[in-house]
């Protein structure tokens, strides 16, 4: 930034949530003494700075006035404001909410990814995180090179990852393209291989984000299978999601965020109900989701 131009910066809501802000929300209720706690979320804040920059044009980006101005448009997002809440262990909470919520950056601060600003984080487990398909894959990789360096990054050996490999691989189901670079490969098949290694590392806390939506029909049964399999084995999950289905069918509980804010917490049909009846949120429900 110039020395010359003075940063000028303001506070916006979450870019794309145009719902309006409901009356307060009672911070949820910390869960009662003695219960097993595997996520802990306290006064949590996020804001981030981004540039509003209609067009970039090779002349702006060398122009020290085209550079001053830039500096002017910083905005601060408020992505999530003061949110509080817990997720008892082997329990799956669904996360829902319009665009903008703030639901992807929560979860990214969740999985440390995103420092708080304000507040406090605790997580207590190995967790294995799903946050965008392919993301953390290298592309110059082939899929089984990706496959041991996320089995690594999650701290398992090389004879564990060995010993879960040839599951990965046949879940996947992406042929001999799994012994070329990911570069290769297509949105939906990154995002195939990728839930198939977030899913096999038999992780204490699965954070997913949007990812049953991959692959074709056949896949995405796959996908719900599998999350059913997870669901089972009392692992804690976190579930970001539009497809309201999936929410009702996998949440213990759920959460409805709005411009990163708590609107309510509770039983998956009760939350999903009230987000689906909401009349400003309608228009930002995708039609029929699963």
């Amino acid at each position: 930034m110039s020395d010359s131009a003075p940063e000028t910066v303001s506070a916006i809501d979450a870019e794309t949530d145009t719902t309006s802000p409901s009356a307060p929300t009672p911070t949820p209720a910390p869960l009662p003494e003695g219960e097993d706690v595997a996520i802990r979320v306290q006064d949590l804040h996020i804001r981030y700075r981004t540039v509003l920059d209609k067009k970039q044009t090779l002349r702006g980006i060398v122009s020290r006035k085209e550079r001053e101005k830039r500096a002017r448009n910083i905005r601060v997002v408020h992505a999530v404001r003061g949110v509080t809440f817990d997720v008892k262990r082997g329990s799956v909470l669904g996360i829902i909410g319009p665009n903008g919520a703030g639901k992807s950056t929560l979860l990214r601060a969740i999985a440390g990814i995103l420092p708080p600003e304000q507040g406090r984080i605790e997580v207590d487990g190995k967790v294995s995180t799903l946050l965008a398909l392919g993301l953390g894959f290298n592309a110059q990789l082939s899929g089984r090179e990706n496959i041991e360096i996320g089995g690594l990054a999650a701290g398992l050996t090389r004879q564990e990852i060995r010993a879960r490999e040839e599951e990965i691989v046949e879940f996947a189901g992406i042929g001999d393209f799994i012994e070329m670079p990911m570069r290769t490969y297509s949105s939906g098949m990154k995002g195939r291989l990728a839930f198939a290694v977030s899913t096999s590392l038999s992780p204490d806390i699965l954070l997913i984000d949007e990812a049953l939506s991959a692959g074709d029909a056949a896949f995405k049964k796959k996908a719900a299978d599998r999350m059913h399999e997870l669901c089972g084995q009392d692992r804690t999950i976190v579930l970001v999601s539009h497809g309201l289905g999936s929410i009702r069918e996998l949440a213990d509980t759920a959460m409805w965020l709005r411009k990163g804010e708590i609107v309510t917490i509770g039983t998956p049909n009760e939350v999903v109900d009230a987000y689906t009846t909401n009349a400003q949120a309608k228009d930002n429900i995708v039609a029929n989701e699963d």
